[in-house]
């Protein structure tokens, strides 16, 4: 009683085995380099999502919050550098000012003959006034200058 069994062996060469055979690992979630680059959101994409989360973001912490974007994207763009020359720039602007007005002062005085500040004693003492400072004072916000005073005067 025996039987003969027929056993056939199919045998590919390296070209018709990687045809035929699958030898991706699917199963596992490996993606191509291709999978991964159709599946990466474009810069348009991104600002559309960060439009949509923007109040689920923590506004602040170390990572994924409105405090790291702004972090990052100031080291990116040298902001810190940048505040720094603005503000260098609006001191530089607020001298110049004070500079000008001294200059407009002086311009006054060698016209007319008369001295500012004695112009303005003379009016505090006849009106009995707090006297009006004329010192000039700069503000960093706005860079501009300003008289002081009480009474809200200048010159």
């Amino acid at each position: 009683m025996s039987e003969n069994v027929e056993f056939n062996k199919q045998v590919f060469d390296k070209v018709q085995y990687e045809r035929i055979i699958d030898t991706s690992f699917k199963q596992l979630g490996v993606k191509t380099p291709q999978q991964q680059l159709e599946e990466t959101p474009t810069v348009s994409e991104f600002f559309q999502l960060y439009d949509e989360l923007f109040y689920d973001i923590n506004e602040k912490g170390p990572t994924n919050s409105h405090e790291y974007l702004i972090k990052q994207s100031s080291e990116y763009i040298n902001f810190e550098k940048t505040n720094e020359e603005i503000e260098a720039l609006q001191d530089e602007i607020a001298q110049l000012r004070t500079e000008l007005l001294d200059t407009q002062r002086q311009l006054i005085e060698a016209q007319t003959g008369v001295s500012i500040d004695e112009e303005i004693s003379k009016i505090e003492s006849i009106s009995n006034v707090e006297p009006i400072t004329t010192s000039t004072s700069t503000s960093t916000t706005g860079g501009s200058i300003s008289g002081g005073g009480s009474t809200g005067g200048g010159y």
